[in-house]
């Protein structure tokens, strides 16, 4: 790599670090980055997974006092991500590189679509806080079935996940907020990491691209979760979905237009 292509990754990594820790969308950062130094696309979807799977387990582990309250269902809920996880990563490994790349701007612009309409779910969690708790729904066949898809989208992709996990748990029942998270976080950290496992066995890693984005993801994420807190929430979804956007019109027309 030149010095050129490090520093570009290296800040973009960081950067996808520092958005993941505060507000999420840290892959409309990382994934173009590697594109642009000339990684194959399905080369760089896999090291962008494992550039942000460090984050994800430290995400699962900030919520074990949540989790630890969870008996019933979390043990289906992990079964069903670790599959979905799985199948996603296949899925990602056995499709063509020519493939992918016409997949991307669709890929992007669902995450964007998902990552601006975040807003209309947290107001979904609000009213469904407000209701009162008669008639669980936790573990029905079309929650579990929707948190499929959204796992092996995960493993596939995973832009934007987290967004589409909140509604899912949702679905399933689930009303605290602080519940919901300690759930996405932990079955975030499964697909991610059955999906790394899945990918490093395959050889579909480019390591010394890796190993700069995991060091420099590290560093953006704490520096995110020390002083990006002081930012405005609400500016930096702007930003994302704005990024997003830009993104998304750029693939769209490379791969459509040129």
């Amino acid at each position: 790599m030149s010095p050129g292509e490090i520093l570009t990754i290296g800040l973009a990594a960081a950067m996808a670090g520092a958005m993941n820790s505060v507000a999420g969308g840290g892959t409309f950062f990382s994934f173009p980055a590697l594109l642009a130094v000339g990684v194959p696309p399905v080369v760089a979807n896999a090291s962008n997974a494992v550039a942000l799977w460090p984050a994800s387990l430290s995400s699962a582990w900030a919520y074990r006092r949540e989790l630890a309250r969870f008996r019933k269902g979390l043990a289906t809920l992990s079964l069903v991500a670790l599959v979905g996880g799985i199948a996603g990563g296949l899925l990602l490994l056995s499709t063509e590189d020519d493939t992918f790349s016409q997949l991307i701007p669709w890929l992007l612009l669902v995450a964007t679509v998902m990552f601006a309409g975040s807003g209309r779910i947290s107001a979904l969690l609000a009213r469904l806080r407000q209701r009162s708790d008669e008639n669980p729904s936790h573990g029905t066949v079309g929650g579990l079935l929707f948190q499929l898809g959204v796992s092996i989208y995960g493993g596939f992709f995973g832009a934007g996940m987290g967004i589409v996990m909140i509604a899912a748990l949702a679905i399933q029942g689930h009303r605290d907020i602080h519940d919901i998270n300690a759930l996405k976080n932990w079955l975030s950290a499964i697909i991610y990491s059955v999906a790394v496992v899945t990918f490093v066995a395959a050889g579909a890693v480019s390591w010394p691209h890796t190993l700069v984005m995991i060091i420099t993801a590290a560093i953006g994420g704490y520096w995110g979760a020390v002083g990006a807190r002081k930012v405005p929430p609400a500016w930096l979804r702007r930003f994302i979905i704005g990024v997003g956007s830009v993104l998304t019109i750029y693939y769209f027309y490379k791969t459509y237009l040129i």
